[in-house]
């Protein structure tokens, strides 16, 4: 069992920054792939970045926080940290953090193959 707990959310004006983190236990995040979603309300949860842990490890983002946001992983702490920076109103959404389970394949930005999730935290972005 994978227990993740989310923290740093909170509202900021739009240009500012927020850094998110996932504090994870019961397993070694390294082992993992790890996956940051958002969800804004009445919309689908959306992929925002995600490491694969199990193999030479590599990093994806979405194409709409590329440049912005910042995914990085800490195995000492066993804490993922997502880096926030030049926030726009658009990114406002409860984001949640995932892990998956290793298997053959995976695809990073399909919320169905996470196995795990944190219970999220609140991101507002004012304009």
């Amino acid at each position: 069992q994978v227990r993740l707990v989310e923290s740093g959310g909170g509202l900021v004006q739009a240009g500012g920054a927020l850094r998110l983190s996932c504090a994870a236990s019961g397993r070694t995040v390294s082992s993992l792939a790890m996956g940051w979603f958002r969800q804004a309300p009445w919309k689908e949860r959306a992929f925002v970045a995600a490491t694969i842990g199990w193999t030479v490890c590599t990093t994806y983002h979405a194409d709409s926080v590329k440049c912005r946001f910042i995914f990085s992983r800490y195995n000492a702490q066993n804490t993922l940290y997502l880096q926030m920076n030049s926030l726009i109103p658009a990114d406002t959404s409860v984001y949640y953090c995932a892990a998956a389970l290793p298997r053959p394949q995976y695809e990073a930005s399909d919320a169905k193959e996470y196995d795990y999730w944190g219970q999220g935290t609140q991101v507002t972005v004012s304009s």
